[in-house]
């Protein structure tokens, strides 16, 4: 391998063109070298993005680059174990799309892999790469806001207009669950260090055979969570964590530099507070590098498998509460 890691996106998704792509071009320690597509149309962004950037027509053209040391994969969410599996057999490392799996005992095999190969595996769940959010980390595990007694999140957008758009289809693994619980639930793990012992109720709702509305209340150990994610509403996020001494609030725990800029609210004692911003912070960006310097030097990358499988864990038992 060179002095730097030799990426290839596998797939021009709107995502991968708006957000990842550039973050690999734009991230120390890497090179946006490739991309897989099935249309050298949806190849031009990306070549205004790196004018040297090779073009693969097809998948298994990407995977028999030697060339490429790391595949980003985009692809619909039904695609995601499948594609990971082949892209280890091809020796690269992969950072791929959430939910990486869709049920959490398709990790263990991933897990597996990634250990009898050495290769750097990985679930693209960027948060836990945001300043804002290793810092409520710190300050709820700090004491900050005296022992943790409830958390509330919300994450809703509104993609009613766009039935085609794979999260509205079942066969693609589509849902809001999926999209953006997995933010909320492994928000509340992260920060906490907990794991829920028991959903209390689960309020799912379906259109055409995917989750378009969950609320859901979590027990656990000392704390509850209240958590509601929706693809029917108007756009709002923001993540609160409430203890015995102090609120923590997140305003835009999610999408910043889009949604908002972001901000962490610390309200103390006496009506105090504190607010602490990050307004040029991108966690794609960051990310990246992350999974860089672990590819290059061996750093222990922050996001592992055995943490994607906990939220993903957490998921299932939501839809289990809700009788899916």
């Amino acid at each position: 391998m060179t002095g730097h890691v030799r990426w290839g996106v596998l797939g021009a998704s709107k995502f991968a063109r708006e957000q990842m792509a550039p973050a690999i071009h734009r991230a120390g320690g890497g090179k946006l070298a490739a991309l897989a597509t099935s249309s050298m149309d949806k190849a031009e962004p990306f070549q205004e993005i790196n004018p040297d950037i090779d073009v693969h027509l097809a998948y298994d053209a990407m995977l028999a680059d030697p060339d490429i040391d790391a595949l980003y994969i985009p692809l619909p969410n039904h695609l995601h174990v499948e594609m990971t599996k082949k892209a280890i057999a091809a020796g690269k490392h992969v950072l791929c799309e959430k939910p990486l799996c869709m049920n959490a005992g398709e990790f263990d095999e991933l897990i597996a892999l990634r250990d009898q190969t050495g290769l750097v595996v990985a679930e693209a769940y960027m948060i836990v790469h945001h300043p804002q959010w290793q810092r409520a980390h710190y300050l709820v595990e700090d004491g900050a806001i005296g022992e943790l007694q409830e958390v509330r999140g919300f994450f809703a957008y509104n993609n009613a207009a766009d039935p085609g758009n794979i999260r509205n289809q079942p066969g693609t693994g589509g849902g809001g669950i999926p999209d953006i619980g997995v933010y909320t639930y492994g928000a509340t793990r992260y920060v906490s260090g907990q794991e829920p012992q028991e959903i209390l109720h689960a309020d799912v709702r379906y259109e055409n055979g995917v989750d378009t509305y969950a609320e859901v209340v979590a027990q656990f150990d000392g704390f509850t969570a209240h958590l509601v994610n929706s693809m029917r509403m108007h756009p709002f996020q923001e993540m609160t964590f409430h203890g015995s001494e102090g609120v923590l609030r997140l305003t835009a725990p999610f999408n910043p530099l889009v949604y908002d800029a972001a901000r962490i609210e610390l309200h103390q004692p006496g009506l105090g507070l504190r607010v602490e911003r990050y307004p040029g912070s991108n966690h794609y960006v960051n990310q990246v590098e992350a999974f860089n310097a672990s590819v290059l030097d061996g750093q222990d990358y922050p996001n592992p498998l055995e943490f994607s499988k906990g939220t993903q864990a957490m998921i299932d038992m939501v839809f289990a509460k809700a009788g899916r």
